[in-house]
């Protein structure tokens, strides 16, 4: 007789939403019952909460009790058109902002509060009540793209490909034309210096300074087209990890421009004349052939889990859904120190997956995955 208890059960909880804290130290997931915190490092559980109605959206403020919730799924706790900030603590509303659309995301900080419409990024002041200190007009940005840090805010421009950058302080606005495409991807490195972007293409991904918008890597994610999943810098801002729906965890060194050590381990790995010779041999030298011989490539990858689903909670996913949904998140990335992080996926296979930087007997740096779990077991 085989009295194991089940590994999956047959009606398998979905996930509708995660997200990482700012120091990645905590991820929040949003679910058809509410919402849970976990410890990233360990994925252990630290906080749930039982509304028996669906939360769409979770964002958590750094390591406070304050998150920010927006209504999803098949019976919405919220409404699709309001961020209602949570207090945990206390359990209860702390503050409410209503919009006059479906909120396609939110970022959170102990200052100000995001608010990310199709068309329009609104920034709140964290006051009760909520003051509207500015309103910028955005290209099409159904995935609620945006990326916050401590002095900035980035998000698409008014024209496709474009970045707005932001500074909180003093509401000057910055234009980057990043990409001829409509954007995929947008991160702030920790300490605000640097931008990551990638677009529908998925191909390419650039890098710039916040400080002065010059461009200051290129890379190669590699030749296919693709749908880039996360982009995510290590806590040094040197090293850029990306995801895609090719199943496939790139790191790429970053020349960052105040640290000179970064360029010294780019010009041994990531981004060298001998290692894209490596790559491409006498090829990478000849004149005249494509650029895709000389691009800079991740100097280690690795495969993660990105199944994929077109439906979430029972409801049919498309661009135009206003439901305050998305497609189910994959490979979202959240470093846990300079040599480990993690990739968490939502739905119904729901995992948090850590892998490590090791150095290898052929004098390389690789990418290996240390272990996985199915979160949602934890709770």
């Amino acid at each position: 007789m085989n009295v194991r208890k089940p590994i999956d059960s047959l009606t398998p909880t979905s996930v509708l939403s995660v997200s990482f804290n700012d120091d990645c130290s905590c991820f929040s997931v949003g679910l058809e019952s509410g919402f849970c915190v976990y410890h990233t490092k360990s994925c252990l559980l630290k906080a749930s909460r039982d509304f028996n109605a669906g939360v769409g959206q979770v964002q958590m403020m750094g390591t406070t009790n304050y998150l920010a919730l927006v209504g999803g799924g098949k019976s919405p706790k919220f409404a699709v058109n309001k961020v209602t900030i949570w207090d945990d603590s206390k359990s209860k509303v702390a503050l409410e902002i209503t919009a006059l659309s479906t909120v396609r995301g939110v970022q959170l900080s102990r200052e100000h509060i995001i608010v990310v419409l199709q068309n329009s990024v609104r920034v709140y002041s964290f006051a009760k009540p909520p003051d509207l200190l500015h309103v910028y007009e955005t290209d099409d940005n159904y995935a609620g793209l945006c990326s916050l840090s401590n002095k900035q805010v980035v998000f698409p421009g008014r024209t496709q490909g474009h970045v707005q950058i932001v500074e909180l302080g003093t509401g000057n606005v910055s234009i980057i034309p990043a990409h001829s495409s409509p954007l995929q991807a947008i991160q702030l490195s920790p300490d605000g210096e640097l931008l990551a972007t990638a677009s529908e293409t998925g191909t390419l991904i650039r890098v710039y300074s916040t400080g002065n918008c010059a461009r200051v890597a290129e890379l190669r994610r590699g030749i296919d087209t693709a749908t880039i999943f996360s982009l995510g810098f290590s806590p040094s801002s040197t090293i850029l990890a990306c995801t895609s729906d090719r199943s496939t965890l790139h790191l790429f060194d970053i020349p960052h421009p105040r640290k000179a050590n970064s360029h010294r381990r780019n010009q041994q790995s990531g981004g060298s004349a001998s290692d894209v010779e490596g790559k491409w041999g006498i090829l990478s030298k000849i004149p005249m052939m494509p650029r895709v011989f000389s691009d800079v490539y991740s100097f280690a990858s690795a495969p993660f889990e990105a199944e994929d689903e077109s439906v979430i909670g029972g409801i049919p996913v498309s661009r135009g859904a206003g439901l305050a949904t998305t497609k189910p998140v994959k490979g979202l990335i959240g470093w846990i120190a300079e040599d480990a992080l993690i990739v968490l996926g939502a739905g119904q296979d729901a995992r948090w997956e850590k892998f490590v930087i090791v150095d290898g007997e052929d004098g390389k740096r690789h990418c290996v995955r240390e272990g996985w779990k199915r979160y949602l077991g934890n709770m």
